[in-house]
């Protein structure tokens, strides 16, 4: 099993990017924002951008690793064919867990997840 994104499940092309910040809605929780737009794709793709203040390169990593994961995990539960940008703040420090489900209530909040 793999345990890692694809490439195909990542958005990658810039004008995909400025495309979901333009069509795309906005939802946000404590230290994340979250974009959400259609892609017409039989998957969801995922970006995850830490802001620029957010600790130093190893920190910024991290939190994208942990994004990452928590929605791969997940994904059988995160509807298909939508594109999200996940924006990562500084803030309270959260332990995975707390991440995991701050992030959950994000995507029930934007209604990306199914049931």
């Amino acid at each position: 099993m793999r345990k890692s994104l694809t490439k195909k499940q990542i958005i990658r092309l810039k004008a995909d990017i400025d495309n979901v910040f333009k069509a795309g809605k906005r939802f946000s929780l404590s230290c994340f924002k979250l974009y959400v737009c259609e892609n017409n794709l039989s998957y969801s793709r995922l970006i995850v951008i830490p802001v620029r203040h957010y600790g130093n390169s190893v920190q910024r990593n991290l939190i994208r690793r942990q994004v990452k994961e928590i929605w791969r995990t997940n994904q059988g539960r995160i509807k298909k064919g939508l594109d999200m940008v996940v924006i990562v703040y500084p803030g309270k420090d959260l332990d995975y867990e707390e991440k995991e489900g701050t992030l959950l209530d994000l995507f029930m909040k934007s209604s990306s997840l199914v049931g």
